[in-house]
């Protein structure tokens, strides 16, 4: 037993070790072989498509074009048209908004890093996501598939080519808002709208206003784009939005017809639906008023609960509440206004998810104060509808710290409009948040197909809010920035 003992000891260590050694290398590279099967069953192949010949970008005083597109800065917003083919559309986009597209991609990384710093880590929740949206690019369509693909192979050199390829990396951000709404804590619980038409407005104009908030980082504040979409064979519309994102979060078409998105939380999350954003760029792109939007509605399929505010040139508008595998449920004006905050008001009003936003969010108090602020007799124009958005108080007139995110402006916002469909006029927030001024953009003359911008044309805005005039946000900056109430 000695002499075997000792035969052993004289063994070399990886044979005295065998098996413990066989046992670790598997334990190391399963983790590595797990990764590379995903990334191979779980990759995405972008459509044909063919390369528009557009030539160079020019420079034309501050303009940038491309073929019939162009970008321009308005204020501190950004002004793009975009013209044409889906692939066109694309294609331009990634080549005039280049730099601002890695700006704002960048952000994401940026916050990742910052919260998961370890590569491993990161590695994880990357595979974890290519599994859950492993069919995000089948449940889209043609035409958006051909303009993310143009979009990506124009986006080029891909600086983040390491972390996803490019197709498959713009399929999943066009994905981000449906992604992110599925988390228990989404960043998407804070947004506050309202509709007034009729005698509920100075001038019997139809006005849809809406707090957009979105804690991302702040370059979605501070680089937000106005799109001009004049896509062939559609309806024109304009979105405010950010460099990358070929979908709406908020917008109006020609014909009058707005649209907002909000966060809402009921029912199971799946990985079939179309992503919330494409389905309100068809809206714009395929109805002329409300009512053809809501049928529109009923024909789609949603990925992640949500709840839409629509507003068109006829004084109509309506909520409409939306959960995967549940038929759309419309919650019409009754009267001259009508509110919106985060939280189901119709047949899902008793799903536990919406229970727990109601419970743990700010949605109740916002509406509560919403609701004050809407119930009086004055009638609203422009300027009174900012400064609901602006409102910082609780409900009865309480006063709260800046930044109470219990208030309907908590300095969160990236973006912020007026939008009146009468007049087919959008007002947009310059930033930072609701307390820049609120620029003016005449979708009648931008979205109109003989419109050629020029140097000289005047910026009509609202002033900016007394808190950014009187040293109050830049306290409040130097103080830390901190937010208070519901988390």
């Amino acid at each position: 037993m000695a002499e075997q003992q000792a035969a052993k000891s004289a063994l070399p260590f990886h044979r005295r070790h065998r098996k413990k050694l066989i046992a670790l290398a598997v334990i190391l590279l399963l983790p590595l072989v797990t990764h590379f099967v995903i990334v191979l069953w779980t990759r995405m192949s972008p459509p044909a498509f063919a390369v528009p010949n557009l030539g160079a970008v020019s420079q034309e005083g501050e303009q940038r074009r491309l073929g019939r597109s162009y970008v321009r800065s308005r204020g501190k917003v950004l002004e793009v048209r975009l013209v044409g083919s889906p692939e066109e559309i694309g294609h331009t986009h990634s080549r005039l908004l280049f730099d601002e597209m890695v700006a704002s991609e960048g952000q994401l990384y940026a916050t990742l890093d910052g919260l998961v710093p370890w590569k491993p880590f990161q590695w994880l929740i990357f595979d974890v996501a290519r599994v859950i949206h492993a069919g995000a690019d089948q449940s889209m369509s043609g035409d958006r598939l051909r303009e993310i693909a143009a979009q990506a192979a124009a986006f080029q050199p891909d600086p983040f080519a390491d972390r996803f390829p490019t197709f498959q990396r713009l399929v999943y951000l066009n994905s981000l808002y449906d992604i992110a709404l599925g988390f228990e804590h989404s960043p998407m619980m804070g947004c506050t709208s309202f509709a007034a038409t009729g005698a509920g407005t100075n001038n019997g104009h139809t006005l849809l206003a809406r707090n957009f908030d979105f804690e991302a980082g702040s370059v979605y504040d501070e680089g937000k784009v106005v799109f001009l979409i004049r896509e062939e064979g559609k309806i024109p519309f304009a979105s405010v939005a950010w460099p990358g994102l070929v979908g709406v979060l908020s917008g109006m078409n020609a014909d009058g017809l707005s649209v907002v998105v909000h966060g809402g939380r009921a029912r199971a999350t799946q990985a079939e639906g179309e992503p919330v954003v494409h389905t309100t760029r068809a809206l714009l792109s395929e109805a002329h008023d409300v009512d053809e939007a809501v049928a529109l509605l009923e024909q789609r399929e949603a990925m992640v609960s949500h709840i839409l505010m629509l507003s068109d040139a006829k004084g109509n508008a309506v909520v409409v509440e939306r959960a995967p595998k549940e038929r759309p449920f419309v919650r019409r004006l009754s009267g001259t206004k009508l509110a919106l905050t985060n939280h189901f008001e119709g047949p899902l009003e008793s799903d536990p998810k919406n229970q727990r936003v109601r419970e743990s969010t700010s949605t109740l108090s916002r509406r509560a104060r919403l609701d004050e602020l809407l119930a009086n007799d004055v009638p609203i124009d422009v300027a009174r509808a900012v400064e609901i958005l602006r409102d910082k108080k609780g409900v009865g007139g309480k006063e709260l710290l800046f930044g109470d995110r219990t208030s309907l402006d908590a300095a969160i916002a990236t973006h912020a409009v007026v939008m009146d469909s009468t007049d087919k006029v959008i007002w947009v927030s310059e930033g930072p948040h609701l307390l820049g001024r609120f620029l003016k953009f005449d979708l009648g003359r931008l979205l109109a197909p003989d419109y050629e911008p020029s140097q000289d044309e005047p910026l009509l805005a609202l002033p900016p809010d007394p808190t950014y005039l009187d040293g109050t946000y830049q306290q409040w900056l130097e103080a830390g920035a901190k937010h208070h109430g519901v988390e």
